[in-house]
């Protein structure tokens, strides 16, 4: 007899967290590597107990709504959906962020983008403080908001802007946004593409523009987990993969302040091409920036400190 057939209350989440292990396991599509960690976030989204109180409550008894949201999440990633969109939600630096098939899943590489736009906004916060006014910090593209919300969480003065030509995307924006707390207050959110959704009095006063951008080539194999469930329009660029990015590399520029960053995400084998298009574009200083594991993953181009 499965867990399921037995009267309510009788089934406890230990129960059915051993029952994902075992489930998971045995499918390609997760494998014996990942099941116990992927059973635990399916449990802890069922249940509602997180964090220390997972532990504390695996011997209480599901509720009926709770084995039925188990078992739809369960499903779900057996027929291979990425687990963040089962559960609906996935860490990014100090976030917790909502998300779905409207936008990329925030990454590793990603995080480490964001932290290169905070140490370019903190070289730029003695200027400006002797100026007497906020940083500004534009994330296009921004998708979940990952980026542009964790600046604005980690930084205090800095105003910033997120912009996505994606209605779906801007949608779950808002819906991080909300979560943000008193730093919500310093953000704004624009629809449209790239530079074009700002308002033109801001040219000339951003700070910083940081952007993860598409960037996969048209002709390029991606992961099945990847080409299957997340947004096409957020992965491929092009048939080099460069269209959006020359589009931010030539238009920074317009938008930067004297000395200001452009912050761009890449694949490592483009990191020396948008290099050289910065400095043919006029930035003074570009440097090329790895990932956790070592590949170039950023490019941040310096504007020059007098026009």
């Amino acid at each position: 007899m499965s867990p399921h057939d037995l009267p309510e209350g009788t089934v406890s989440w230990r129960m059915l967290a051993v029952e994902a292990r075992r489930r998971l396991a045995a499918s390609p599509v997760v494998g014996e590597g990942s099941a116990e960690a992927e059973a635990r976030w399916i449990v802890e989204r069922a249940s509602g107990n997180e964090g220390a109180e997972y532990a504390l409550g695996l011997d209480d008894p599901a509720t009926e709504r709770g084995v039925a949201h188990f078992d739809h999440m369960l499903e779900r990633r057996l027929t291979g959906e990425p687990l963040q969109y089962v559960v609906g939600r996935w860490g990014f630096r100090t976030l917790d962020l909502m998300v779905d098939r409207r936008v990329l899943i925030p990454r590793p590489e990603t995080e480490v983008v964001a932290g290169l736009a905070l140490d370019e906004l903190d070289r730029l916060r003695p200027p400006a403080a002797e100026e007497g006014r906020p940083l500004l910090a534009v994330d296009l593209g921004t998708g979940s908001g990952a980026i542009g919300l964790s600046i604005a969480a980690e930084r205090e003065r800095v105003e910033v802007w997120l912009t996505d030509a994606s209605p779906d995307a801007v949608a779950v924006t808002r819906a991080n946004l909300a979560g943000l707390g008193r730093a919500a207050t310093r953000v704004r959110i624009a629809e449209g593409e790239w530079f074009a959704a700002l308002p033109a009095e801001l040219a000339g006063t951003v700070d910083v523009v940081v952007s993860n951008p598409p960037y996969v080539a048209t002709g390029d194999e991606l992961p099945a987990v990847v080409r299957d469930w997340e947004p096409a329009e957020a992965l491929f660029a092009g048939a080099d993969g460069l269209d959006d990015l020359r589009v931010l590399v030539a238009q920074a520029p317009r938008w930067l302040r004297p000395g200001g960053s452009l912050v761009v995400e890449l694949a490592p084998s483009q990191a020396d091409a948008v290099a050289a298009l910065a400095l043919e574009h006029g930035f003074a200083e570009v440097e090329v920036h790895p990932d956790l594991a070592g590949r170039a993953r950023a490019v941040v181009a310096r504007a020059a400190r007098t026009r």
